[in-house]
């Protein structure tokens, strides 16, 4: 691996502010980031990047590589949770198996958005259509989870709505707000985007820090009781995204030639959500132990793919 990638990755200030969350919970400070700010960062961060995302399709010309690109990126979030499962359930029940294994079907917006920037730091391209990708891998996995719930679950009675699962997955602020900025950027006059783009572009990085600050407060807050747990969630929550994202980094090539779409659609393999999942996971699994699958995919998962896990998946790509 290149220790250089590795070095410009945990030097990078958006990074050194997720430690400095950690450390300010460690130091018992009072250091946080209000509610209602962290909410505007979040929809800001999904409303940038969508716009962004959008504005590159529609200069990207279309071709099968997007259709396959998207093709391949929904066969992920079907095809991750089902796996996830049957390791899970050698220690958990059904209904934190099923929870567990659509978080990490599902994907994370901030480690993609994280990982959009690591790229610009190593001048990568990429492709705008991967926006599209990520956004629809959200759901798919939240219906997988539930459907696996549904059919290994002792008794007929059903203790969740599939239907209002199916809704809240669809209509999720996280995926309607990425996907609606997506179609606006595809949308726009170029001329008239030109006008937004200090907002979108230019304080970026300013709000993904102060953001990724307050995942690092709420991380530390949620690790030592997680780390009471065992060992099996522990090594799941690094083991699984590790081998995840080293198969697609080298099975994507398949798809796309372009290096930066094989590290996004590795990241997205590697990732788990901790947002729309867990949401969806009051409705459809109220059995299932959010501070279980919350920590993983927050306090573990997360920060193993923003520091050692990109500079990996990176690795993998250039060696094949």
């Amino acid at each position: 691996m290149d220790l250089h990638l590795l070095l410009d990755n945990l030097t990078n200030p958006a990074l050194l502010f997720f430690f400095l969350g950690i450390i300010a919970v460690q130091l018992k400070s009072d250091l946080e980031i209000p509610p209602n700010s962290s909410k505007f960062i979040s929809l800001y961060l999904l409303f940038a990047i969508g716009f962004k995302g959008g504005l590159e399709l529609s200069h990207s010309q279309f071709s099968m590589e997007i259709v396959w690109s998207l093709l391949f990126g929904i066969l992920l979030a079907i095809s991750v949770p089902v796996i996830a499962y049957f390791i899970l359930r050698r220690k958990f029940s059904v209904e934190n198996s099923g929870a567990i294994a659509a978080a990490y079907g599902s994907v994370s917006a901030v480690t993609f958005v994280t990982a959009i920037s690591f790229l610009e730091l190593e001048n990568i391209s990429f492709g705008g259509h991967m926006v599209a990708v990520m956004a629809l891998m959200e759901a798919p996995s939240i219906i997988i989870g539930v459907l696996l719930m549904a059919f290994f679950k002792k008794g007929n009675k059903k203790e969740s709505n599939f239907g209002k699962v199916l809704h809240h997955s669809i209509t999720n602020g996280s995926v309607l707000l990425i996907m609606g900025s997506l179609a606006i950027g595809f949308l726009a006059n170029e001329h008239q985007a030109e006008g937004i783009k200090p907002f979108t572009t230019d304080i970026f990085k300013g709000f993904l820090a102060v953001f990724l600050l307050d995942m690092g407060i709420t991380s530390g807050k949620k690790l030592t009781s997680f780390l009471n747990k065992g060992w099996f969630a522990l090594v799941f929550s690094i083991g699984l995204p590790i081998i995840n994202g080293c198969m697609v980094a080298w099975s994507s090539q398949f798809i796309t030639e372009s290096i930066g779409n094989r590290f996004l659609f590795a990241i997205l393999a590697a990732s788990a959500s901790y947002i729309a999942v867990p949401a969806a996971m009051r409705i459809a699994a109220p059995r299932a132990n959010p501070s279980l699958y919350v920590p993983m995919a927050l306090a573990l998962t997360f920060p193993f793919n923003i520091t050692l896990g990109m500079p990996l998946y990176l690795f993998v790509i250039q060696l094949f």
